[in-house]
């Protein structure tokens, strides 16, 4: 029964976590009780302006850029790592350890904080932004992908080494058609995810749309915010579609 002791238990602490949470986050729904204030800054956003369109498409497109390009290189120097940090695949127990210790490390690190610290060094501008996205994309896609490597079928592996083969030939030939439709469903979800971090690393110097949004939103320049979060909003759904598409044509 639903009622066991185990569970009431469970229920009891969750509810003292939940009422903890919501009084560390001053969280108060009757702030809601007055829009007038929501409805007249709203009212500012239209009519949208359209003067900036041009403008607005090609920091959309440095956008899908910066999100693009990140992921793809993540995914490039991810996948070589992720078969010496697999445990079937890896030459050895300390070699495998060292890179899954060093895929924890560097996926721990948000895309931000290797933003800020690029943008400090290198400069502002999408360059930055894109070495950040990707060196977080290694950390994640190196861990997935070498998880889906240790979970292949090992029957390919041991026919090929019965025929003579050895070394990078049976992973190339073996595990990598095996895991490679996941692989790709990995790759192009991060890319969906990458989109929403080129936005965010825009309010920090990082250009594209995010940057425009930021600035437009600074100087009070609200019916360009709207126009602004209406192209992101279309370029979110279109990847979103396509993602999914190009998903369920691989697997």
């Amino acid at each position: 029964m639903w009622f066991k002791k185990r569970n009431i238990l469970t229920i009891i602490l969750l509810s003292i976590f939940i009422y903890f949470s919501m009084k560390l986050t001053e969280f108060d729904i009757t702030k809601f009780r007055d829009f007038r204030n929501m409805i007249d800054f709203m009212a500012q956003w239209f009519p949208i302006n359209f003067s900036n369109l041009s403008g607005i498409v090609m920091d959309t497109l440095q956008t899908l850029a910066m999100a693009f390009l990140g992921s793809l290189l993540g995914l490039l120097i991810a996948l070589p790592i992720s078969f010496i940090a697999a445990r079937n695949t890896s030459p050895s127990p300390i070699i495998y350890h060292f890179w899954r210790v060093f895929l924890s490390f560097i996926r721990s690190i948000p895309e931000i904080v290797f933003g800020l610290i690029l943008l400090t060094a290198l400069g502002l501008g999408p360059f930055p932004a894109v070495i950040a996205i990707m060196l977080h994309n290694i950390g994640v896609l190196g861990k997935l992908i070498s998880e889906l490597i240790e979970a292949a079928d090992p029957g390919p592996q041991e026919a090929m080494k019965a025929v003579g083969a050895k070394g990078w030939i049976v992973s190339l030939f073996s595990i990598l058609p095996q895991i490679w439709p996941n692989v790709l469903s990995h790759y192009f979800y991060r890319f969906e995810v990458a989109i929403r971090t080129s936005l965010i690393l825009g309010f920090i110097g990082g250009g594209g749309i995010g940057q425009r949004l930021f600035n437009d939103f600074k100087t009070f320049q609200y019916q360009s915010v709207s126009l602004d979060v209406l192209i992101i909003m279309i370029m979110v759904i279109i990847v979103d579609f396509f993602g999914g598409y190009i998903r369920n044509k691989v697997i």
